[in-house]
C-alpha cells in the first residue's frame, strides 16, 4: 500500500474517532491500524505520528480510562499501538506526561500484575515513556520501581518475553541518577547480582541471554554514580561477574567494565574539579535519549544561506596587506638579469619578534631547566663511537650515581656542544681533538669501547643528511630545551619494500585484556605498582633498577609522561597533554631499553580520548629498532599483536573534558617481543616527522634547484616559541626575458598549499615531501607543472606544536585550525600572516586557483577531500531555496575526480563537500567563503590504511603517503588542462602532458610491480586511463 493511501486511511480513521462514541467501532478501527503499522513497519508510522496521530491515541487511553471499570480489549489494543508509535514520536513523553495518559498507564499496571496479557504492553509503553528524564524521575516517586522488582526474579522458563521487557523498562529507569540512588538506599544491588548469578546458573544452554544482559544494563547504569559503585563493590559484585565471565565466554562483561569498575583519577599530579567527585547530581532535561536522536539528521550542517555565500568585500584595507607584497615577488620579476638566484630571500621579522609573551605551560615544560637527565650504557658499555666514510667521532655517556639517577654534571651540555643522540651519544661534530679523545676514552677504559656505524643510506635517502640533521636541531627551540635526538631522526628512515597489511585482530582479544585489568582490581597484591619515569620528576625523570625497561621522550617531537609497571612485563604509559592545554592525548614518541629478548611485553597507553580508534580496525604502532638499523634496515615498521582500544575506569575531569562529568579515559593496548639483545626501539603513533627533518628536507631540496627552477624561501613569521614558519615559492623561470615570456611567467595561476597545521597528523608531512620533490624533480611532468603553475607552500603551520610533542593545539593551546575567522598577530602568527597572503591575493585579483591543507584522519581509511559546496550543504538540510539562490559552477569537483582515477590510495566515495558549523573557522571554508576560492579543500590521508582500491588491504607508508603528495601534482596537471579556455585544450603542450601522464602511470606500475605493489601490466594501465580520461571530459563537458 503507498503513502498516500496509507494517508487517507488515517485521516478516515481520525474522523471516525472524532464521530463515534461506540466501543466495538473504535476496536475495528484499532484493529486495522494495529495491522496498517504492524505490516508497514518504520515508514508508516512515520506518516501516523506527522499526522498527530499519537495524540488521539493518548486522548483515547485518557478517555478510556474514565469508564468503570475501563474495557481491557480497549487498554490492550491502545497501549499496544503506542508501543509501536511511540519510539519514534521524539515528543511522545511529554506529550503523554502532559496529556495524563503516563498515570494512566501506571495506575493499569499497578492494577493488572497478574495480567501478563495486558501487563505485557502497558511496560512497553512505559519504557518508552521512561525515555524522557523528567518522566523517569516522576515514575520513580511514584513506585514504578518497587513494581519493576515485584515483576523481574529468579530463574523461571516460565513468562521470559515479560522479564526481558520489565528489565529494559528497569534499564530505562536507572539512567536517572535520582532512580539509582533509590535502587542503592532499597539494597537492590545485592538484589540484582543475586538474579543475575541464578539466571547463568541455570540458564547453562544460553537460550536467555537477553534477559542476563538486561540485569547487566541495570548494574551498568546503577553504577554511573558514586554510590552505586561503592553498593556494588561492598556486594562483591565485581568478583561475582568476574568468576561467571571467566566460565562462560558468551556473558558480555567487557562490554560494561569501565562502568561497573570503580572510577579513580589518572596516576599524575592534575588539576582537577572538586565538583567531579560529585556525579550523583541529577541533570534533568525535558528531552528524549540519545538513541532516538540518532536517527535524525545533522544539526552540525550549516542552515543559513548567508553564510554559505562568499563574501562580497574584504575585511582588511589594502595599504595594510601591501607590505606582504615583497612575498611576491615573482609577480613583478623582470628578470633583466637571468642568474642564480640565492633561495633564501625576504627575511620578514614576525610581529610577535616584537611583543614576546609569557606562556603560561604545564608539567615538565619550564624554559630555565634543560632536561637531559638519562640513564647511562645503553649498550652496557661506557662509550659508543660513531663512524661515518670520513671521520669518528665520540662522546661520554652519562654516568649513575648511586641512587640511580644520572649525574648532571656528565651530560649537561656547554655551550657549542652538540646535542646528544638520545642513548646519550653525542651527535657528529667536527675537529679531529674529539676523535682522539674517544681514542684516549676507550683506552682507559681497557677496550670497553663500542662501535655504532651510521648506515650508509645517502642513495636511498638522498634528502637526508645526519650531520645536516644535527645543524638543524641547535637551530630548533623547544620549550623543555631538548638537549637529545632520536635515532631515528638521525640515521633516517628508508620505507620497508615488504607488504605491511591491515591486522586481522583474533576474537576475544578485547576481552581478554579487559580481564586481565579487572584482576588487577579483585588480585591488587600481584600488582608491582612501581613508576620507571617520570616526568613530573624533574631533576630525575629516569628510575632505573636494573630489572625495568627505560623510557625517555625528551628529544625533539617526544610525547611520554610516565611509566608505570603494573606486572612484570606490563606497563602503562601516560601522554603528555597538548602544552596549555588539559586535553588531546593522542601523539606518542618515545624510546625504550633493557628489554629482554622474547619477553611477551605488554604496552597500555591509559589516558586517550576518542571514543574509537582506527587500533580497533587493524592499524598498527611504528617501531624503529636501533639495532636494524646500524645492520643496514634504518626503517619504522608495523608493529604490535593484540592491538585493541576501549574505554578503561580512569576519569576525566571536566576540566580536561571541556565541561562534561562523567567522561572516561580510553586504553590502547598492544603486545610486543623484542628480537635484539640491548637494542634501543622507539614506538610511535605515526611517522615521525619533525621540524629538524623539514629545516633539513628544504636545505636539501635547494640543492636539487636548475637554472630552469624558480624556487625562493622566505620566512613568514616567527612562532610563539621562536621558530620561523617558511614559505615556498616554486614555479619555472621564464624561457627567456621577452615581454611575452614574462607576461606569460606573472600570470599563471596560483595553487596555494599548507600542511602540518596539526602537529600529531605526521602523514600531512609525508604527502607534502612527495609533492615538494615532485615540484624540484627533473622530469618532463614536473617541468611542464612548475610552467603551468606558481605555487605558494606553507609546509608547516605549526612548529612549535611539532616541536613540543603535541597532537593538535600551539603554544597557545589553541587549535589553529579554528583561528581562521579571525586570527590573533600575536598568539596565531602563522594563521595570520598566511590568510593575509591570501587576503593580498585576493585584493589584486589573483587568488589561487586551488587552495588545499594537508591533513591526517585517526578514523577513516584511504585519503580523501573536504571541500565546500553550496548546493550540497543545502541538499542535506530542509532550508527552501530558489534555483537562483543555489546556482552553482561544479568545477569543485573536478580535482577529486581525477585523483580518484589517478591517485591508488584516493577514495572519491569518502569525499564530502558539506559546509557544517563546527568547521566555519577552518582554512578551508574560510579560504572558500573570505577570499573566494572554489575549489578549497583539506586533504585528509588515513594513518591505517586502504579498504578500497590497489592498496586495499595494506597499512599506508611514507612511500604511499609521498606517492599521495606526487599524485596530486599530476592531477593538477590534468585539472590544468580541463580548466583552459576550450581552444587550448587540444594545444600540443597539454596533449603532450597528457600522453606523459599516461607514460609515467605505466612506468610507475612496472617498477612498483617488481617492489610487491601488484599494478596493471602497461597495455591494462593505459586502457585503464584511456577509458577513464574519455568517461571523466565527458561528464566534465
Amino acid at each position: 500500500m503507498c503513502v498516500h493511501t496509507c494517508t487517507n486511511v488515517f485521516v478516515i480513521a481520525y474522523m471516525l474517532f472524532c464521530n463515534t462514541q461506540d466501543l466495538q467501532t473504535i476496536l475495528n478501527i484499532l484493529y486495522i491500524l494495529n495491522e496498517l503499522l504492524t505490516v508497514g513497519g518504520g515508514r508508516r508510522v512515520g506518516v501516523f505520528v506527522s499526522k498527530g496521530g499519537t495524540g488521539i491515541l493518548l486522548q483515547l487511553v485518557l478517555s478510556g480510562s474514565k469508564e468503570s471499570p475501563p474495557s481491557e480489549e480497549l487498554m490492550l489494543q491502545l497501549h499496544s499501538l503506542l508501543a509501536k508509535v511511540g519510539p519514534k514520536d521524539r515528543k511522545f513523553g511529554v506529550k503523554a506526561r502532559l496529556n495524563g495518559a503516563l498515570n494512566v498507564t501506571v495506575n493499569l499496571l499497578k492494577q493488572n500484575l497478574q495480567n501478563h496479557k495486558l501487563l505485557l504492553p502497558c511496560l512497553q509503553v512505559l519504557r518508552v515513556y521512561s525515555s524522557n528524564s523528567v518522566n523517569a524521575v516522576s515514575l520513580g516517586k511514584n513506585g514504578v520501581l518497587e513494581l519493576m522488582f515485584k515483576i523481574i526474579g529468579p530463574y523461571s522458563k516460565k513468562n521470559t518475553s515479560l522479564l526481558k521487557v520489565s528489565l529494559d523498562t528497569l534499564g530505562a529507569l536507572l539512567k536517572s541518577k535520582t532512580n539509582a540512588r533509590r535502587a542503592v538506599d532499597r539494597a537492590h544491588v545485592p538484589v540484582l547480582l543475586y538474579i543475575y548469578q541464578d539466571w547463568h546458573r541455570n540458564d547453562t544452554r544460553h537460550r536467555h541471554m537477553l534477559i542476563r544482559k538486561g540485569v547487566l544494563g541495570c548494574l551498568k547504569n546503577i553504577t554511573n554514580i558514586k554510590l552505586g559503585r561503592k553498593a556494588f563493590i561492598d556486594a562483591d559484585g565485581m568478583r561475582i561477574l568476574y568468576n561467571t565471565s571467566t566460565v562462560s565466554t558468551v556473558t558480555k562483561l567487557p562490554k560494561t567494565q569501565s562502568c561497573l569498575c570503580p572510577r579513580v583519577w589518572l596516576p599524575v599530579d592534575d588539576v582537577v574539579d572538586e565538583s567531579d567527585d560529585n556525579d550523583d547530581v541529577e541533570t534533568e532535561n525535558d528531552t528524549e535519549n540519545e538513541e532516538e536522536d540518532k536517527d535524525h539528521h545533522n544539526d552540525d550542517i550549516e542552515t543559513d544561506i548567508n553564510k554559505l555565500r562568499p563574501k562580497e568585500t574584504n575585511s582588511r584595507p589594502f595599504e595594510e596587506l601591501k607590505i606582504y607584497e615583497r612575498f611576491f615577488l615573482e609577480l613583478s620579476e623582470d628578470f633583466q638579469v637571468m642568474q642564480d638566484r640565492h633561495p633564501f630571500v625576504s627575511l620578514v621579522e614576525s610581529s610577535t619578534s616584537k611583543n614576546q609573551i609569557n606562556i603560561v605551560t604545564f608539567h615538565f615544560k619550564t624554559s630555565d631547566s634543560p632536561i637531559h637527565c638519562r640513564q647511562s650504557k645503553i649498550y652496557y658499555l661506557k662509550y659508543i663511537y660513531i663512524y661515518s666514510t670520513s671521520q669518528k667521532f665520540g662522546h661520554t655517556y652519562s654516568f649513575q650515581d648511586h641512587d640511580g639517577c644520572c649525574d648532571h654534571s656528565q651530560v649537561r651540555p656547554q655551550p657549542g656542544q652538540p646535542p646528544l643522540l638520545a642513548g646519550g651519544v653525542a651527535a657528529r661534530q667536527g675537529g679531529g681533538a674529539e676523535e682522539t679523545l674517544a681514542e684516549e676514552w676507550a683506552e682507559e677504559e681497557g677496550g670497553e669501547g663500542a662501535v655504532l656505524e651510521v648506515p650508509d643510506t645517502a642513495l636511498l635517502l638522498p634528502l637526508h643528511d645526519p650531520d645536516l640533521y644535527v645543524e638543524m636541531v641547535k637551530s630548533t627551540r623547544s620549550v623543555p630545551q631538548y638537549s637529545e635526538v632520536a635515532y631515528p631522526d638521525y640515521f633516517g628512515h628508508v620505507a620497508p619494500t615488504f607488504r605491511e597489511h591491515i591486522l586481522e585482530r583474533v576474537y576475544g582479544v578485547q576481552r581478554t585484556k579487559i580481564f586481565q585489568d579487572i584482576e588487577r582490581l579483585i588480585h591488587p597484591n600481584d600488582i608491582l605498582d612501581k613508576v620507571v619515569y617520570d616526568l613530573d620528576i624533574q631533576s630525575c625523570p629516569v628510575i632505573d633498577d636494573g630489572e625495568s625497561l627505560k623510557f625517555n621522550s625528551q628529544f625533539e617531537s617526544g610525547n611520554l609522561r610516565k611509566a608505570i609497571q603494573a606486572r612484570k612485563f606490563e606497563y602503562d604509559l601516560v601522554l603528555n597533554s597538548d602544552i596549555n592545554s588539559n586535553h588531546y592525548h593522542q601523539w606518542f614518541y618515545f624510546e625504550v631499553s633493557g628489554m629482554r629478548v622474547g619477553a611477551p611485553y605488554r604496552f597500555n597507553i591509559i589516558n586517550c580520548e576518542k571514543s574509537n580508534s582506527q587500533f580497533n580496525y587493524g592499524m598498527q604502532v611504528l617501531m624503529y629498532s636501533v639495532q636494524e638499523a646500524i645492520s643496514g634496515r634504518p626503517r619504522w615498521v608495523r608493529t604490535g599483536t593484540d592491538i585493541c582500544y576501549y574505554k578503561n575506569h580512569f576519569s576525566r575531569s571536566s576540566i580536561a573534558a571541556g565541561g562534561q562529568k562523567g567522561k572516561s579515559y580510553y586504553t590502547m593496548t598492544f603486545s610486543m617481543t623484542f628480537n635484539h639483545k640491548d637494542d634501543v626501539c622507539y614506538f610511535a603513533y605515526h611517522y615521525p616527522y619533525t621540524y629538524s627533518t623539514l629545516k633539513m628536507h628544504l636545505q636539501k631540496l635547494e640543492a636539487l634547484r636548475t637554472p630552469q627552477i624558480y624556487m625562493r624561501q622566505d620566512i613568514l613569521c616567527e612562532t610563539l616559541g621562536g621558530n620561523s614558519c617558511p614559505l615556498l615559492t616554486i614555479t619555472a623561470m621564464p624561457e627567456s626575458t621577452s615581454n611575452d615570456q614574462i607576461c606569460q611567467f606573472r600570470n599563471r595561476p596560483l595553487v596555494f598549499l599548507s600542511s602540518r597545521v596539526h602537529p600529531g597528523e605526521t602523514n600531512a608531512s609525508w604527502v607534502m615531501k612527495g609533492t615538494l620533490e615532485f615540484l624540484m624533480g627533473s622530469s618532463p611532468l614536473a617541468h611542464s607543472l612548475r610552467e603551468a603553475y606558481i605555487f605558494k607552500i606553507v609546509p608547516m603551520l605549526n612548529p612549535d606544536g611539532v616541536v613540543n610533542g603535541n597532537h593538535r593545539c600551539s603554544l597557545s593551546g589553541e587549535d589553529l585550525n579554528r583561528q581562521w575567522q579571525s586570527p590573533s598577530p600575536e598568539l596565531h602568527p602563522t594563521i595570520y600572516h598566511t590568510k593575509s597572503l591570501l587576503q593580498y591575493l585576493a585584493a589584486i585579483q589573483r587568488a589561487p586557483l586551488v587552495f588545499c591543507d594537508y591533513h591526517g584522519h585517526s578514523r577513516k581509511k584511504n585519503v580523501f577531500m573536504y571541500g565546500c559546496s553550496l548546493k550540497e550543504t543545502v541538499w542535506q538540510t530542509n532550508i527552501s531555496a530558489t534555483s537562483c539562490e543555489l546556482h552553482e559552477d561544479l568545477g569543485y569537483r573536478t580535482l577529486p575526480k581525477i585523483l580518484s582515477q589517478t591517485a591508488p590510495a584516493f577514495s572519491m566515495a569518502s569525499c564530502s563537500f558539506v559546509v557544517e558549523r563546527s568547521k566555519e573557522a577552518t582554512a578551508r571554508v574560510v579560504v572558500w567563503r573570505e577570499i573566494g576560492v572554489q575549489r578549497s579543500y583539506t586533504m585528509e590521508s588515513t594513518l591505517c590504511g586502504c579498504d578500497q582500491g590497489k592498496y586495499k588491504g595494506l597499512q599506508i607508508g611514507t612511500r604511499e603517503l609521498e606517492e599521495m603528495g606526487a599524485q596530486f601534482c599530476v592531477a593538477l596537471l590534468r585539472l590544468k588542462r580541463l580548466t583552459s579556455p576550450l581552444e587550448l585544450r587540444n594545444h600540443a603542450h597539454l596533449l603532450d602532458v597528457e600522453s606523459d601522464l599516461i607514460e609515467t602511470r605505466c612506468k610507475v606500475s612496472r617498477s612498483d610491480t617488481c617492489t610487491h605493489r601488484g599494478y596493471y601490466s602497461k597495455q591494462e594501465l593505459t586502457l585503464e586511463i584511456y577509458t577513464e580520461t574519455i568517461i571523466f571530459e565527458c561528464e566534465t563537458n
